[in-house]
C-alpha cells in the first residue's frame, strides 16, 4: 500500500509499504483523512517523532476485513479513536484513557492514517452512518474533542458564551453551544469566519479589537458566563480571561505552549475564575458527536474549504 511519510523536517515522501496485518484487528480502507495542526508541527520538526513516520490521526474509512470478534461487518463505514491507552494505569482504571500515562497518538507515537489501509482493534472503531456526508465525516475526530471540552462546563439556556477563535473547532463550538440554548458571541479577525459563525447560530461576532465592547453590549457590562479559547495562543487566552465575567469559567481548548507576554494573573484571582483544560476525547464523546452530526443538529460540511 502507499503511505505519506515525513522523512525529515519539512520533507515528505510517498512510499510503498506492506499492508498492515495485526493479528485480530480489523483492516480498514481509508476514504478520507484530515490534516491537524499536530501534523503540521510534526512535519516542521516542532514535535519530535521517530522517522520516517506516517502522519495523521483523523480518518473515516470502510472495513474490508473483520476483526477476530466480528463485531463490525465488512463494508461498515467507521472512524477510529486515534488515542492509544494501556488499560492498566491508574487513569485508565478511572475511566480516563485519554490521559493514559502510557498512551500515545496515531501519526505521532505510531504510524498513522495517511495511508491506504490501517488496522485497528474493533474496540477503537466507531460506526459512521451514511447520513453523514463524506465532507462532514472528515471532521468527526475534531468534533469528538469539542464534545469532550463542551462537557467540561454546564451551559444552561440563556447563558452567554464567547468563543475566541473561529477556525474548525471554533465553528463547531458555536454550533454545540447554540444548540444548548446559549447566546454565543464569536471572536475572530476573519470576516468570512464571522459570517459563517452567524450562519451557525452565533448571536453576535466581532474582531478581536471590538470584542470587549461587543461582549459588554450583549451582557450589559457583566462579561461572558463562559469563554472558550479555541485559537491556541497565550494572547487569546489572556483576552478570554478579560472577557469572562466575575465568577465565570474559561475553557482552554487551544493547545498553548507559552512564550508570549504572560497572562492577566490578577484577573484570574480577582474574578475567581474557573479554568478548564480538557484534553483529547473519550469514545463516548466521539459517539455523541456522530449522533449529533447524523441527526442534523450540526452542519460540518460547510466548514470544509479545501480538499
Amino acid at each position: 500500500m502507499k503511505v505519506v511519510r515525513v522523512v525529515a523536517p519539512g520533507e515528505l515522501d510517498v512510499a510503498d509499504v506492506a499492508d498492515p496485518a495485526a493479528p485480530g484487528e480489523a483492516l480498514v480502507r481509508i476514504h478520507r483523512a484530515g490534516i491537524c495542526g499536530t501534523d503540521v508541527k510534526i512535519l516542521a520538526g516542532a514535535i519530535p517523532v521517530d522517522l520516517p513516520r506516517v502522519m495523521g490521526h483523523e480518518m473515516v474509512g470502510e472495513i474490508v476485513q473483520v476483526g477476530s470478534r466480528g463485531i463490525l461487518p465488512v463494508g461498515q463505514r467507521v472512524m477510529v479513536d486515534p488515542a492509544t491507552a494501556c488499560g492498566h494505569c491508574d487513569l485508565c482504571w478511572e475511566g480516563r484513557p485519554n490521559l493514559c500515562l502510557n498512551g500515545g497518538l496515531l501519526g505521532r507515537d505510531a504510524d498513522g492514517v495517511f495511508s491506504e489501509y490501517i488496522s485497528a482493534p474493533e474496540s477503537r472503531l466507531l460506526p459512521v452512518p451514511e447520513a453523514i456526508s463524506d465532507a462532514a465525516s472528515g471532521l468527526l475526530q475534531v468534533l469528538g474533542t469539542c464534545v469532550h471540552a463542551a462537557r467540561a462546563v454546564n451551559v444552561f439556556p440563556g447563558d452567554i458564551v464567547t468563543v475566541v477563535g473561529l477556525g474548525v473547532s471554533g465553528q463547531i463550538f458555536v454550533q454545540l453551544l447554540a444548540a444548548r440554548g446559549a447566546t454565543v458571541i464569536g471572536i475572530t479577525r476573519s470576516e468570512w469566519k464571522r459570517r459563517l459563525a452567524l450562519e451557525h447560530g452565533a448571536a453576535a461576532t466581532a474582531a478581536p479589537d471590538e470584542a470587549a465592547r461587543t461582549v459588554a453590549e450583549v451582557t450589559g457590562g457583566r462579561g461572558a458566563d463562559v469563554v472558550v479559547e479555541s485559537a491556541g495562543y497565550e494572547s487569546t487566552l489572556a483576552q478570554s480571561i478579560e472577557l469572562a465575567r466575575t465568577g465565570g469559567r474559561v475553557v482552554v481548548f487551544g493547545t498553548l505552549t507559552g512564550g508570549d507576554k504572560g497572562l492577566p494573573y490578577y484577573q484570574l484571582y480577582h474574578k475567581e475564575l474557573t479554568i478548564h483544560n480538557p484534553r483529547a476525547a473519550l469514545p463516548n464523546d466521539y459517539q455523541r458527536g456522530i449522533e449529533l452530526a447524523a441527526a442534523g443538529v450540526l452542519d460540518l460540511a460547510s466548514i470544509v474549504t479545501h480538499t
